[in-house]
């Protein structure tokens, strides 16, 4: 079973993937914002993408900043990104049926049916403890 640490890491690469391939311009700074990290750690994730041989560099030629680069997803990169998917939709089922279950434990420990709550959804709080 993969590790909280190990899991993020993945959701970072994919969640960067997917930005790259919907916007090659991005800024690593933009990046950063987008998927929750420091602009050190977009840096980061971004050089671990271009060393494994998923997305490829490259600067504008017409560009007068030549700082500006273009992050390109190679084919390895799109198999990455479709691997990665993969893995976190399988991921995010489990959790989301083992949270089903503990919801359904916890409703039977406590004496709810979803009746009941459906019934008492539409209620409003008055302040006071029936």
């Amino acid at each position: 079973m993969a590790s909280r640490r190990h899991n993020h890491q993945e959701d970072a690469l994919l969640r960067t993937l997917r930005l790259l391939s919907t916007d090659p311009m991005i800024s690593t700074r933009k990046i950063a914002k987008s998927i929750g990290v420091s602009n050190g750690s977009a840096y980061y994730v971004l050089s671990a993408l271009i060393n494994k041989g998923f997305v490829k560099l490259e600067n504008f030629k017409n560009n007068p900043k030549k700082t500006q680069y273009v992050y390109l997803l190679t084919p390895a990169g799109i198999r990455e990104k479709s691997t990665l998917t993969y893995r976190f939709i399988k991921r995010k089922k489990k959790e989301f049926e083992d949270l089903r279950k503990e919801i359904g434990d916890l409703e039977k420990e406590a004496g709810i049916d979803e009746l009941s709550i459906s019934l008492n959804k539409d209620e409003k709080y008055d302040g006071k403890s029936n």
